[in-house]
């Protein structure tokens, strides 16, 4: 039985928090990438991170529609989270284009992971809806191979970006568990009891970790 089923109240809360939350990601997202585009090295590269950044404002408009279509209002639901993402970011701002790509790489990776976990557990529109977002794979796809060839120029660029890659996992777990705490975000799934919401998030939190490692092995680097 689904916490919709179970207890609609406490299901209604929980979907408000994670349109919320994710409409606030992508839109925050949008505005990182079109600020890091100045750090481009070229007009080329500045026009790819543009187009991610489009891709991103168009996810946040997906979202933004799904909770007007089923009552909510979006910024009501993304207030709660601005404060938590917004000094994320500050936490973790770029030094050069170089990390800017693996910071966009590694919160777009760990993200749809972490939203795929959570649509197993969700209504079918709202499952449709995440996995139409993430399977947009243009943004994670260019990061990836832009990534792959900076190092391939740059064998030197592999230490840094290797350990900026474990700082900015570090970085998003921590957020993903204090956002989790702060709302009681996956007690929501599945009217999940206090010690099932803390085991289904060590699960989960190992589940994005892996993962991680799996891609920066990919990419010839260090998880």
């Amino acid at each position: 039985m689904t916490t919709s089923q179970a207890d609609p109240a406490r299901y209604n809360s929980f979907l408000k928090d994670l349109l919320g939350v994710m409409a606030y990601g992508e839109l925050s997202a949008f505005e990182r990438l079109s600020s890091d585009a100045r750090y481009s090295p070229s007009l080329h590269d500045r026009a790819v991170l543009g187009r991610l950044a489009v891709i991103e404002f168009q996810h946040y408009e997906l979202v933004s529609a799904r909770l007007d279509a089923i009552g909510l209002d979006a910024e009501a639901a993304m207030v709660p989270f601005q404060p938590s993402v917004d000094h994320f970011h500050e936490r973790t701002r770029p030094a050069d284009w170089y990390e800017s790509l693996m910071k966009a790489y590694v919160i777009d990776t760990v993200s749809a992971d972490f939203y795929r976990a959570i649509s197993r557990h969700v209504d079918a529109e709202t499952r449709a809806l995440v996995e139409h977002i993430q399977a947009d794979e243009e943004a994670t796809a260019v990061l990836r191979e832009r990534l792959k060839a900076a190092l391939a120029d740059d064998p030197r660029l592999a230490s840094r970006l290797a350990l900026w890659a474990r700082r900015l996992l570090g970085e998003a777990l921590t957020q993903a568990q204090r956002v989790s705490v702060e709302h009681g975000f996956v007690g929501g799934l599945a009217g999940a009891d206090e010690d099932s919401a803390a085991e289904l998030s060590r699960v989960l939190m190992a589940e994005l970790a892996a993962n991680h490692s799996r891609r920066m092995t990919q990419l010839g680097l260090t998880g």
